[in-house]
Parts: C-alpha cells; structure tokens; sequence
C-alpha cells in the first residue's frame, strides 16, 4: 500500500479559507455504498434514522496562537526578535509544547515577552518543537491566551490569510466545552442549534466524547509504505455512560456515525477488544485499508488533504477506488475542501 495510491490532483480555489454561513447551509455529499447524492447539509434529516446515534467530540479549541518577542542579552546588549508559538500540548510538570517560527531564533534561556506584561521561557529547543514555561499558572494562562491569542488555523488557511476575529467562532464546535486542542474537530463545524433541535425531534441520538485534537493532524505521511507510518498520539475519554449508550444503541440495532474523523478514531480506540468500553488516555490508532471496523457504521466527515492520514481513513471505511472516484466527482462539481468546506456523509454497504 503505498502512498501514491492516495494521491490525487485538487484545483488551489476549492480550499475554503472561510466556512458557509450559515454553518448548516454547506454543501453535502452523500455516499451510500456505490451511490453518490449531492444535497445541503440540513438535508440529514432525509438519512438519518430515528434510533441512529451521532457521537460528537466535545473538544474545545484553545486559542493557542501568540506574537511575542524574544529576549536575549548578548554582548551588544538585549537582542530582540518577533516570533509566532502555537501551542501543542501541556505537559505533566506544567510546561507546555509548542511550535515557533522562526524556530532557529531560539534556544534554550530565551524570554519571550507576551501580551498582559506576562512571559514564556525557553526550557529546550528540539528538532521540530520548544518546550515553554510559562510566568503562570493555568488559569492565568487561559486569560492570557483569550486576550491575545488566535485560533490556530491550519497551515492551508493561514497560507491564505491570517486569523482574525470571526475564527474565534467560525473554527469552534456549538458543543465544545472542554479545553485542549489545538484543531477543530472540524465535521462538527456544519452543526448550528436548530439543525441539532431538528434531528432530536426526529428521533436521532446524541453522544459526547472527547479527543483533543492536536497539531500532529496536520503532519504529513513521509513513507511510501503506509503501514509503517506512525501516527501521533492524542488525548481521549470515552466516559461509562458514553460506552454504554453506543452499547445499548449497537444492540437495538441503530447505526453509530461518528461525527468527524476524531471522534471516529476515539471510539473505535475504546473498541480495541472487540465492544466499546469505557476509556481514557492517550491514543495513535491508524485506521487504513483492511481495519476491521468494530463501533462505527458511518462517518460525517468534511473532504480531506492528497495523501493524509484521514483519506487513508475513509478509504478503509468505503474503499479506496470509491472513495477517489467520490472525491472526482467533489472536484468536477466544486465542493470546498478541508477545514471550512463542504461535508460528506459516508454509509458503506452493511456487512452481514
């Protein structure tokens, strides 16, 4: 399985740079075996069943992007540079991971001035990364990043523009509610309150877990084997209660679909045994080609990058001639890729 065979061509203007408003008037793509529909993203009332189960990752997204200047003093005197972090994940003795560019203006020593008179200094500088501490705690650092920081768009959007604003709403789920990452789980994004409301009354269920999504979604694969590419490891929970309703609807005979590949990976990380069970802790689980799905029976999930991890994903779900001939069609049809684009909801043909 190589990685070439996941590659495929996508025209520069289909990469969305800002999400349809509203969130649930975006395009959707609907897979049913070998069927395509095009449709709007409300219309999964016309799918969806009463007794299906939608579960949705819960993550809230830090605004985890900050200008700051370095400090050094040298010879000449104090040496100042700007710089850019991006937070990518605390660390148990209350540092924090973090992304910098320049990364080369840095070294272990180094204050970095903030926002709010506080500080950030370098504890060690790696290859790919700097671990950071920070003049505060916590609590106090949240208020730091809710004051001054931005959302950390991906790198395809930033490209394009710079954070502003509206991301602080456009790039976070209406359910999120616990802090830690440093993406959007970003399927979950086409959801607005009524549409929610509608398919409540409609007799679809709801269940939360939660994956902190972390930078390392966006890494590329760099071996041409697939199978020995590693993947990065993110924080999960599936609680009891969340286990035990996807348990009870899987035996009533009603589908599981994911809302976003995250939260795809997560509960089929609690699956790992064979049935969902209560879980906790960190997970890397690649799903490609050949994985036996054990929990989920859909996937809502947006269009994804020319040889990622998450169209690895999907293939496994549906296939991977079928799922680039879906994503032929997208193109000819212009739907918008990535983050803030358009949607697709994928039903494989039922294993009996």
């Amino acid at each position: 399985m190589k990685l070439s065979d996941f590659d495929f061509d996508l025209p520069d203007d289909l990469i969305a740079t800002r999400p349809a408003t509203p969130r649930s008037s975006s395009r959707l793509m609907v897979m049913e075996g070998d069927r395509i529909s095009d449709a709007v993203f409300t219309d999964l009332t016309r799918w969806l069943r009463p007794g299906d189960r939608l579960v949705l990752n819960d993550t809230k997204v830090i605004p985890a992007r900050l200008n700051g200047t370095r400090v050094r003093q040298t010879a000449d005197g104090s040496g100042r540079a700007k710089v850019e972090l991006t937070l990518t994940a605390p660390q148990p003795d209350g540092s924090w991971k973090a992304l910098a560019k320049p990364l080369r203006k840095l070294r272990a020593g180094d204050l970095i001035e903030l926002a709010a008179g506080h500080t950030a200094q370098v504890i060690a500088r790696g290859e790919t990364d700097l671990t950071l501490r920070f003049d505060c705690d916590s609590s106090a650092l949240h208020t730091v990043l809710e004051a001054a920081g931005e959302m950390p768009l991906p790198p395809y959007i930033a490209a394009k523009r710079a954070p502003d604003a509206r991301d602080k709403d456009d790039y976070q789920t209406v359910w999120a509610r616990h802090s830690g990452a440093v993406a959007a789980p970003t399927a979950s994004l086409h959801f607005d309150t009524p549409l929610l409301e509608t398919l409540r009354n409609q007799g679809v269920e709801f269940t939360e877990v939660t994956l902190h999504v972390g930078a390392g979604t966006f890494l590329p694969v760099k071996v041409e084997d697939v199978t020995t590419h590693r993947m990065h490891a993110e924080w999960g929970e599936v609680t009891p209660d969340a286990a035990a309703a996807i348990a009870a609807t899987k035996a009533a005979g009603g589908r599981i679909i994911p809302v976003g590949t995250t939260a795809l990976r997560l509960i089929e990380s609690a699956a790992a045994n064979g049935e969902i069970l209560p879980f906790q802790g960190d997970t890397d689980i690649f799903i490609y080609p050949g994985y036996d799905f054990r929990v989920a029976d859909g996937l809502i999930t947006n269009f994804h990058l020319p040889q990622s991890t998450l169209l690895m994903l999907v293939s496994a779900l549906m296939g991977r001639d079928r799922m680039l001939a879906a994503y032929a069609h997208a193109i000819s049809r212009s739907y918008r890729f990535f983050s803030y684009g358009d949607a697709s909801l994928l039903l494989p043909t039922p294993r009996h």
